[in-house]
């Protein structure tokens, strides 16, 4: 039986989120491309999640005709806040983290509402690894809530921009709230995931370390998610997508990643395997956003990706459908 799982667990923790640079080109047929807004750079953040899952909506609406751009930043600077809140309340014992999954971007945005991204993004490059051990540092020095939502609020107002009181479209004011209800309301997208450790047809707490809101996936077969993905995708209907981004094969420099057999269709069995190991852990998170195929006819799927556009095709990448069926934790869809 042919094996994937030759990477050490210690170079997990190198992985996530890196970047190479850009090679020679390989070639694609484009069968599928959904409409998207322009490449994104997460910069020096742990924000895949919040990029992918925006970029996914926006392609949704653009779909039905909906011009919308949303804000990373926005999202991320609520929840950083909330977070040393906490830090401050339980006197150090829960970490300010912006990692996170899929998932865990539409509950905050029912929480803060969302901003269009013109209306709030940095305007230089930021570090928000940085800006999360500040915020710690601010609320260890806090004498009070109030005390520490004002210093923290200075600093976050000096390195991502100042919050707008009010958001205008078409001539019509709008809070993040409603702004949010008018382009997602919860219940709008399910996420799905294949693992048989827990039974198929029902849903489960996926156990990643970045599920910190515990949310359920919807378990299946690989062969009904995979086919699930595809035709989503053909009927026009972009896909988030969460999975391990740490094999070789996978290549943001040359804009592709593929398994070293692609010959060979990954089963359920090495799957769960390869889970259980830890050789397929949850580093990253994009949104599909086409189909494609190779010179040899071979099925790729196309991703819109968080990391800028120094890359032979612009920032988006080619998963073969071997890797995604191999290595996806996770996706989230329409319903």
């Amino acid at each position: 039986m042919k094996r994937f799982f030759f990477i050490l667990p210690i170079i997990f923790l190198l992985v996530s989120c890196s970047r190479q640079e850009p090679t020679k080109p390989y070639a694609f047929h484009n069968d599928v491309m959904l409409k998207t807004t322009p490449v994104k750079d997460q910069g020096k953040s742990e924000l895949c999640w919040d990029y992918a899952m925006l970029a996914t909506i926006e392609t949704e609406r653009l779909q039905l005709g909906d011009s919308v751009n949303l804000s990373p930043d926005y999202l991320a600077r609520l929840w950083l806040q909330d977070q040393a809140r906490t830090y401050y309340l339980t006197r150090g014992r829960v970490k300010v983290s912006l990692r996170g999954m899929m998932s865990m971007t539409l509950h905050l945005m029912e929480r803060y509402g969302i901003q269009p991204f013109d209306s709030y993004h940095p305007f230089g490059a930021i570090s928000y690894m940085a800006l999360t051990k500040a915020s710690m540092q601010v609320a260890r020095a806090a004498t009070s809530l109030q005390r520490l939502d004002d210093r923290l609020g200075d600093l976050l107002d000096k390195q991502i921009g100042y919050l707008p009181p009010t958001l205008f479209m078409l001539g019509m004011g709008y809070t993040p709230q409603q702004f949010a209800q008018s382009i997602y309301l919860p219940g709008d997208y399910i996420a799905l995931t294949s693992f048989t450790h827990h039974p198929f047809g029902k849903p489960f707490v996926l156990e990643s370390p970045d599920n910190r809101m515990l949310d359920s996936f919807y378990n299946i077969p690989i062969d009904r998610l995979m086919k699930t993905i595809v035709s989503h995708l053909r009927h026009g209907h972009p896909v988030c997508w969460e999975g391990d981004i740490s094999e070789p094969g996978f290549n943001f420099a040359r804009g592709i990643a593929t398994l070293p057999d692609e010959d060979h269709a990954p089963t359920q069995q090495e799957r769960q395997r390869a889970f259980e190991l830890f050789l397929t852990t949850d580093d990253h998170c994009m949104e599909l956003c086409g189909l494609a195929h190779d010179r040899h006819g071979r099925l790729f799927f196309i991703a819109k990706n968080s990391w800028g556009t120094n890359n032979p095709y612009g920032g988006f990448m080619y998963l073969s459908y071997n890797y995604v069926r191999m290595k996806t934790i996770g996706v989230m869809l329409k319903r």
